[in-house]
């Protein structure tokens, strides 16, 4: 975290020269008042400078990198953690063969991992943050394996005509089997239940 600790005749002083170095707005700093400014004797004689510390608040993109180093760090993993950010999204991405212990079974505790970062990222932010995390790919290999087992599946439903549950999904999941099926000719799909154990139904449209 960067911070500064300058001196000027006046707080204001003192703070513009902060920002000036930090190439930084007021908004983005926290200000501590270390020492007053005094005129002393006479106005000129014993003197004394506003002394301030002058700190860069961490940003979201910050918050989430420090959030999951730190776990990393306690699970001894080693990753790498490439983050960016695009208006109010937040993506990560670990890459590494040990990172891959963090998305559990059917992806339960990377979703686990995603749901803790976007909260320690918007308690400490004005603006709502959705923050998306992915392991080596796993959420795009996921995808695709989804929309070919629920295609397959409402097949075996037209042909049968019987209405299939599938396995308990997390809202994400859940979208992507809605999504690759919203256009078929012969079933639709509703959910049922309750998080985390609601289900996609597929089921025969009526004629």
């Amino acid at each position: 975290m960067r911070f500064l600790e300058v001196t000027g005749k006046t707080i204001e002083e003192a703070l513009d020269k902060a920002l000036r170095e930090l190439n930084v707005t007021k908004e983005d700093v926290d200000i501590d008042i270390l020492e007053q400014p005094s005129r002393g004797f006479l106005g000129f004689i014993g003197t004394k400078a506003a002394k301030i510390k002058v700190t860069v608040k961490a940003t979201p993109k910050d918050l989430a990198k420090k959030f999951i180093q730190d776990i990393l760090d306690c699970m001894d993993i080693d990753s790498e953690i490439k983050i960016s950010q695009k208006n109010n999204d937040i993506s990560i991405n670990l890459t590494g063969e040990d990172a891959t212990s963090l998305i559990g079974k059917r992806g339960y505790t990377l979703d686990s991992l995603q749901f803790l970062t976007g909260l320690v990222v918007n308690k400490s932010s004005n603006t709502k943050m959705r923050v998306l995390i992915d392991i080596q790919n796993y959420r795009e290999k996921r995808e695709k394996s989804l929309i070919r087992y629920s295609r397959k599946l409402a097949k075996q439903c037209a042909k049968t005509r019987k209405t299939i549950k599938l396995e308990s999904m997390n809202p994400y999941e859940r979208r992507i089997v809605h999504s690759a099926l919203q256009n078929d000719r012969y079933v639709k799909t509703y959910s049922e239940g309750i998080d985390p154990n609601r289900k996609v139904v597929i089921s025969v449209k009526n004629k």
